[in-house]
């Protein structure tokens, strides 16, 4: 069910109810398959009796109805796959948190300042031990065949940590004859302390070679806990469906919070690079 809380200006809101805003936006009844959406719209206030938006929803269906940035957070975890993002309108920015085996996704506005800080929020960037300077870049790099083989090993009922460790182990080398030690072993305690892989992909209208075209950056990262940040180069963002098989090389590149922060920043398009309505 969608939630509105007037004291933050925040909604609960599942694709669905987007769906909703959009054909009334457009000043379209919405088809048969949404009547129930509407209606649970309607009972919270948002829409009313005739279809009319309530005047809270200004903000929020400014920003998704004409977005001049889009941002997409895509987190894997223990809990499966959840999504986030932000949307950056001309009035407003609008923030949205998605939850584990839930449909609905809380909006909010923020201050346009702090998107960058709400960005390593959604993934939980956490600050860790300052790196050496001038240390050698570390980088391990496989197949994702090996990847899907050590995700895939059967857990054996009760078994210890060594032991999983061993089958994740056996499953790498057979499925990546050439990743042997210490590779190998750098490997496998990457995977067992996997918290969680997240990509940032960010989107907008921009110019390239004088034609209007969509213009894309993305960012893709381990977080293994105790063993940090790892930035995955290879298979190399944005991947269209269809592109990484699992013969496609994967390139993981030891890196921290700050340059992850760095990144972050760096996936944001400057004012110049827009094209703006008007301008």
């Amino acid at each position: 069910m969608p939630s509105y809380d007037s004291s933050r200006a925040r909604f609960r809101l599942a694709d669905r109810h987007i769906a909703v805003f959009a054909h009334l936006l457009d000043g379209e009844t919405p088809p048969e398959e949404l009547w129930e959406s509407l209606v649970e719209l309607q009972r919270i206030g948002l829409v009313g009796e005739e279809g009319e938006l309530a005047p809270v929803l200004r903000e929020p269906l400014g920003a998704l109805a004409d977005p001049m940035v889009m941002i997409q957070v895509e987190i894997t975890g223990e809990h499966g796959v959840v999504n986030h993002g932000v949307v950056v309108g001309q009035e407003a920015v609008i923030s949205h948190d998605g939850w584990p085996g839930e449909e609905e996704s809380e909006y909010v506005s923020i201050e346009p300042n702090t998107l960058v800080w709400e960005l390593a929020r959604k993934v939980n960037l956490h600050r860790g031990e300052k790196p050496v300077e001038g240390a050698p870049e570390v980088r391990v790099e496989t197949t994702m065949g090996a990847l899907d083989a050590a995700f895939v090993t059967p857990e054996e009922p009760g078994a210890d940590e060594d032991t999983t460790r061993d089958l994740v182990r056996k499953a790498l080398s057979e499925a990546d004859t050439k990743l042997k030690d210490p590779v190998l072993g750098q490997f496998l305690d990457l995977v067992v302390s996997l918290n969680a892989t997240w990509r940032i992909t960010t989107a907008w209208d921009g110019e390239h070679e004088g034609q209007r075209s969509t213009m894309v950056r993305a960012l893709a990262v381990w977080d293994c806990g105790p063993l940090g940040y790892w930035i995955r180069e290879q298979p190399e963002e944005p991947i269209m469906p269809g592109q990484v098989g699992p013969g496609s090389a994967l390139a993981l590149v030891k890196s921290d919070s700050a340059e992850i922060w760095e990144k972050l920043t760096d996936l944001l398009p400057d004012k110049e690079e827009l094209l703006i309505a008007g301008e």
